[in-house]
Formats: structure tokens, C-alpha cells, sequence
């Protein structure tokens, strides 16, 4: 048997054994790590897959033309800057019209037909055309001198009542040639329907004043820039009587009204081109003018100054 001596030696012999071999396993996997690190073709775990970044696919980016960016990962431009572009820009919104430059003038479209009476838009009629000794331009329509000479008078028949007064009509000749008047005074019988008699100076555009009688055929005429037009009261005009004229239209006139405080009231047109309100209703008040193409016209703040042409700031539209 061994003595206590013994049993406590060989304790301590085991001890010094399994601390050694501890160290040196240590030593050996220190040294087996060492020597793999030194190879290229071998990789070390330097710990979990955890720890490394995860690749999360990044939306592409989208232009502004709609197609996709071919850069995976946006950069920072393409971020929403402060001037918006990474967004559609906004269309820009039409602009209002805006209100006329006058609060007493304007022009509204009349959804009622037409008013046309023998003239008619888009007609062509046959006719003869003579001359006469125009003057100074004035005539029966009552608009004054004329500013030029392509003037001329109508036929009772298709002058009717003064409503061609400042008609603008197209006369062509069957010698190809062709001329446009403004009408501004009444052929009296026997000048037939269809027949206009021309100023001398107009004729004189068409043939030879010799010739006397020329072929024609004719029609309405809607012309360009002719300005805007006026309004005049009649020689005696006040707040009891008035008779008002339109001067300088681009169409007929159609209708004439004059609002008396509790609506309007249609005048009515006399031989010599004036619009009558006999017991002064309407006189100095707004008036609303009315064409051939139901377009109308409202003038207001004009005074009653008899024979003044008091020019406005409407005219009729372009047809």
C-alpha cells in the first residue's frame, strides 16, 4: 500500500500533466491557426455571418422621363432636393382671361338665332351696279362724311327700313374684277332688288363710268380691323326724346335697347338709321346693341350730347 506520502505526490504529478497538456493544445491550435492565415486560397471565420452587412436590394431610381436608373444604389442627388426634380413638375395652369379693361362695356354672346333679315350671311345675290355723285359720303343712313370713298347705296327693297345702314358687302363684276362698299345711303326706286349704285370711284374700280350698267353679283363681307365703333344721340336728343345711332359696326345691326331701370326695351329703327325712344325712356341709360349674328354689345355711362359720336371700346367679332 502506498503511504499517504506517496498517494499526495502522484496528485500533483497528474496536476503538472493535465496543465501541460492544456497549454500545449492551446500552443498547438495557436500555431495551426497561424499557419492557415499564411495560405491565400483559404479564408477565416472571423465570426458569425451576423456580423457581416446585409446587401438589401435598393430600389432603382426613376427619372423624370419615367425609365429606370441603371444605378442600383441611389446616390444622394437623387434624393427629393429643395427645387423638387426628383417629382413631375406641375403643368402650368391656364391663365383666367381677364375681365375687360372697361366695367361699363362688354361683350356677351346671345344664344338666340341669328337676326337676319334680306342680307344674309353667307348668301351671294345678282344684281346690277350703276353710279351716282356721292359727295362728301353722306347719305341717307346719316353717318356723315365718309372717311374714303368705297361707298354705296342700296335698293329700297333690300335697304329695308335703314337696316343695311354700314353693311360691308363684297361686289364682284363678271369681268373678274371686284370691290368692297360700305353702304351708307338708299337707291330709290326704280333701282330694282339686287341692284347696288355705287359711288363713282367705287364703279370706277369695276369698269369704265361709260359702261352705265354692270352685271354683278354680291355679298355680305365681315372685314378685318376697322376699329371700334361709336354711338351718337340725335340732334335734340334729352332726357324726355332721343334717337341714337351706332356708327363704325363691323355687322348689321340687328336690334337697338335701351334699359330703362326695370329692363330693356327694344327701339324702334326709323328710314334715316336712328333708334327712337319717343317719350325718353332709356335716354342716357345703358344701351345693347345687337348684330345679324346675335352677338350683343352693352355701352353705359354715355351722356346724352346730341350729335356727338361718343366713340366706346367694343365692336363686333370677326365672321
Amino acid at each position: 500500500m502506498m503511504t499517504t506520502r506517496q498517494v499526495a505526490r502522484q496528485r500533483r504529478r497528474r496536476r503538472r500533466l493535465a496543465v501541460g497538456a492544456t497549454a500545449a493544445l492551446t500552443v498547438t491550435g495557436v500555431l495551426a491557426y497561424l499557419l492557415m492565415a499564411m495560405f491565400p486560397g483559404h479564408k477565416v471565420d472571423a465570426g458569425p455571418a451576423a456580423a457581416t452587412p446585409l446587401v438589401t436590394t435598393q430600389p432603382k431610381a426613376v427619372g423624370a422621363d419615367g425609365t429606370a436608373s441603371a444605378t442600383a444604389t441611389p446616390s444622394p442627388s437623387a434624393s427629393a432636393s429643395a427645387s423638387g426634380s426628383a417629382t413631375p413638375k406641375a403643368t402650368a395652369t391656364p391663365k383666367t382671361p381677364k375681365a375687360s379693361a372697361t366695367r361699363t362695356q362688354k361683350s356677351t354672346r346671345s344664344t338666340t338665332s341669328p337676326s337676319a333679315g334680306r342680307i344674309r350671311p353667307n348668301t351671294s345675290y345678282q344684281g346690277v351696279a350703276t353710279a351716282y355723285e356721292a359727295g362728301v359720303g353722306d347719305g341717307a343712313c346719316l353717318f356723315g362724311p365718309s372717311p374714303d370713298m368705297m361707298i354705296a347705296a342700296m335698293n329700297t327693297t333690300d335697304y329695308e327700313t335703314s337696316r343695311a345702314c354700314g353693311a360691308y358687302v363684297l361686289v364682284r363684276a363678271a369681268n373678274g374684277k371686284s370691290i368692297m362698299v360700305r353702304i351708307t345711303n338708299e337707291c330709290p326706286l326704280p333701282c330694282a332688288p339686287g341692284q347696288i349704285d355705287l359711288s363713282q370711284q367705287a364703279f370706277a374700280k369695276l369698269a369704265d363710268l361709260k359702261v352705265g350698267r354692270l352685271p354683278i353679283t354680291w355679298s355680305l363681307v365681315s372685314p378685318g380691323s376697322i376699329g371700334t365703333m361709336s354711338i351718337r344721340y340725335k340732334t335734340g336728343s334729352s332726357a324726355y326724346w332721343c334717337g341714337i345711332q351706332v356708327i363704325g359696326h363691323r355687322n348689321p345691326v340687328a336690334r337697338l335697347e335701351v334699359n330703362t331701370g326695370s329692363g330693356w326695351r327694344q327701339l324702334p329703327r326709323t328710314s334715316f338709321n336712328y333708334f327712337i325712344s319717343a317719350d325718353g325712356s332709356g335716354c342716357g341709360k345703358a344701351i345693347r346693341v345687337t348684330d345679324i349674328y346675335g352677338e350683343q354689345l352693352t355701352v353705359s355711362g354715355l351722356a346724352v350730347l346730341p350729335n356727338v359720336a361718343q366713340a366706346t371700346q367694343v365692336q363686333f367679332a370677326r365672321h
